[in-house]
């Protein structure tokens, strides 16, 4: 007997995006989601979880204690629950933007000149 052919991997940023979607206008929340507070609530985000790292060491930084890493685990998903919810409201598909930046960056990092190289690209 042959097996029915497996349905494609859901994207999970897309599944995430409708989920946002959804809980947003479960609320009437659409008015208070334009771009800049989206945008502004990103940047709001990012400075609490670099909040959990301020003053660590290098290795601290790496090996936080469970209870240090379940709140920068929270802080990781408000960056990005906001930033989904912000590429909605601009039409931008995160995936694809990501997958062009990645290609930009190895243009701008060849690994001949940045491997093992912490300088701006412009500076290789």
């Amino acid at each position: 007997m042959t097996q029915p052919p497996e349905p494609p991997p859901a994207d999970a940023l897309l599944e995430l995006r409708e989920a946002l979607r959804a809980f947003a206008d479960e609320r009437a929340w659409e008015p208070f989601h334009s771009p800049r507070n989206l945008a502004t609530a990103l940047t709001v985000e990012a400075g609490e979880l670099l909040e959990h790292f301020q003053w660590l060491e290098n290795a601290e930084s790496a090996a936080l204690p469970p209870d240090t890493l379940a709140a920068v685990r929270l802080e990781m998903a408000d960056v990005l629950l906001y930033l989904v919810r912000l590429a909605d409201r601009l039409g931008v598909d995160l995936a694809q933007a990501a997958r062009d930046k990645m290609r930009l960056n190895a243009q701008r990092y060849p690994v001949a000149t940045a491997r093992g190289s912490r300088r701006k690209h412009d500076r290789l």
